[in-house]
């Protein structure tokens, strides 16, 4: 429904188009009710172009969003392409002075059809510049879903990475509604086919200088490989959170991974079953061993020549969580096909990397099982020796991730050597309660790094908090009197989160004189019912500074110190 403003605005635009007619607008309409055929169920296809495209909008609708200082400094003739013959200068400005965002707004220029929305006004210190959440939930809404159209985004250089993917975020691959173009059958499905069936959405780009004017270069093909690599990403990690166990198991988790491998042309190092077992790997084992498709270890490594550091990255891939013995209620229980939303934000991330061109060893480390019921589950008061040597008495076995990533990180340490860890899992549900749905919680043994990854989550969008890193007064709740730690906290008020984070240090060691860190994403993993892809853009901006990639090394936070280990502070 058109709004009061929106349709006074619409009116003055009909009163101002050429040659206008009550016959010409019966015939405008019935021509977009011909070729806007909706496809709610299609898949989309979304195409980054380096200038704005020359279309109309009564055949390719045209949504336009921006802060509302950039869209007053708009001149209607550098959005002309987009716009004429449907809506003119005059029409355009008095939409412009109609916005009145709170936090958002939008107005209808023509119709439907060409639609102007304003951003909201301010955003904290805590959030995106780019206001990348508003971004998604502008273009969820007010997107036709039609065979092609456009999205505009009017925004500063800084923010564009972070703006192009909140726009992806909006376009989910998975579905199983009957009638779907796609259906999420293929793992290499991201990227649409050219089929008649899929739509298009065409992103493009007016940037604002710090002058405030209207850049004239258009985006390089660099800039533009690098976006369409990180929305791939994206929609990889969200196709797989999004996709049930059924039909992403262990083992076609790593049908995936070998799909991506094999276009990197990297082969996969694959531990699973008893192979877990006998080579030491207790954690992965322990969880994954009572379900009917066995548990894995998985990695992927690029090492070109010339690099100076080791960087892994490690990920929660609990392909479903029943909670084990210690199951969980049956409203708990739906969504747990999200658990594996750190090993897909990984997989996505890896490859986005590769393709841009990583210039360091980059490690994935995929700890892959489905935390099952059955003759063989681990039993809470059981004790399983991890990869680190150290014993772990069971007390809750639906804290099952943090055992599955202790093997992870201890092996990026121990076999392939690296400097840098990151380990990233849906871990807790304290997140939510600590740092909230958007934000998702970094705790890191490294002061610098963890203003890194803070100024990472801002720029990409994938936003972040700290929590407490303090070993000394936490790590205590694991106390055992039979082995080295429990797995579970003894008191559930105290610091959950960070707590659940040492556990997976201490199998580092907290004396590991590279750098942790440890990224708990449990609830900005999805938004409702659909996984946002979180991670993906927050990893490639983290580490854009080691890429060939200008545009992520535009974004990428800046080195304060070398990475070191701070123990204490004086």
């Amino acid at each position: 429904m058109i709004s009061t403003r929106a349709k006074s605005v619409a009116s003055i635009n009909l009163c101002h188009a050429p040659r206008f007619t009550v016959q010409s607008l019966f015939v405008s309409i019935w021509s977009i009710i011909n070729n806007v055929k909706f496809r709610v169920q299609m898949a989309t296809d979304i195409r980054f172009n380096a200038s704005l495209s020359r279309t109309d909008p009564q055949v390719q609708p045209v949504l336009i969003i921006g802060q509302l200082r950039h869209l007053n400094l708009l001149k209607f003739s550098q959005l002309a392409d987009k716009l004429e013959p449907r809506v003119n200068e005059e029409t355009f400005k008095n939409a412009i002075a109609c916005l009145h965002p709170a936090p958002t707004d939008k107005c209808s220029l023509y119709l439907d059809v060409a639609t102007v929305a304003a951003l909201p006004l301010k955003a904290s210190r805590h959030n995106t510049g780019s206001r990348a959440h508003s971004i998604t939930r502008l273009v969820k809404n007010h997107v036709l879903n039609v065979n092609e159209e456009s999205v505009v985004l009017v925004c500063e250089r800084e923010n564009l990475f972070a703006s192009a993917c909140a726009v992806v975020r909006a376009f989910p691959l998975y579905s199983r509604k009957t009638g779907n173009g796609n259906g999420g059958k293929s793992p290499s499905s991201e990227i649409g086919d050219g089929q008649p069936s899929r739509s298009v959405v065409n992103v493009e780009f007016v940037i604002i200088d710090k002058d405030g004017c209207v850049e004239q270069e258009p985006l390089s093909q660099d800039d533009i490989n690098c976006l369409n690599e990180t929305a791939r990403g994206i929609r990889l990690a969200a196709r797989i959170v999004d996709t049930p166990c059924n039909e992403m198991n262990v083992d076609h988790f790593i049908e995936n991974v070998n799909e991506f491998a094999k276009e990197l042309s990297i082969q996969p190092q694959v531990i699973r079953g008893e192979e877990l077992r006998e080579r030491g790997f207790g954690g992965i084992y322990g969880v994954g061993k009572a379900a009917a498709v066995p548990p894995a270890l998985v990695v992927l490594s690029h090492e070109p020549k010339g690099a100076q550091e080791t960087i892994a990255l490690v990920g929660k891939g609990i392909v479903y969580d029943t909670g084990g013995l210690s199951i969980k209620g049956k409203t708990a229980m739906p969504g747990m096909k999200r658990d594996c939303g750190g090993a897909a934000a990984i997989l996505g991330a890896f490859y986005a990397a590769v393709k841009c061109g990583f210039k360091d060893n980059l490690h994935a480390v995929f700890c892959l099982a489905e935390n099952s019921v059955g003759p063989n589950a681990t039993r809470p008061d059981d004790i399983h020796t991890l990869y680190s040597g150290r014993t772990v008495e069971i007390n809750n076995t639906d804290a099952e991730g943090r055992l599955v990533l202790a093997d992870g990180v201890c092996y990026a340490n121990k076999d392939l050597k690296a400097n840098i860890i990151l380990d990233m899992a849906t871990l807790t549900g304290a997140q939510g309660v600590a740092t909230g749905k958007y934000h998702g919680a970094i705790l890191t043994n490294s002061e610098p790094w963890e203003s890194k990854a803070l100024q990472a989550g801002r720029k990409s969008g994938d936003l972040l908090a700290p929590i407490i890193y303090c070993p000394e007064l936490h790590f205590s709740e694991f106390a055992s009197a039979i082995a080295d730690m429990k797995n579970s906290v003894a008191d559930r008020q105290n610091a959950q989160s960070s707590c659940a984070g040492l556990f997976v240090a201490a199998h580092l060691g907290f004396d590991y004189p590279g750098v942790w860190m440890h990224v708990d994403m449990a609830t900005p993993v999805n938004c409702g019912e659909r996984a946002t892809g979180y991670g993906v853009a927050l990893l490639l901006t983290l580490f854009g500074s080691h890429t060939n990639c200008g545009l992520l090394q535009s974004i990428a936070p800046g080195d304060e110190e070398p990475p070191s280990k701070r123990i204490c502070r004086d």
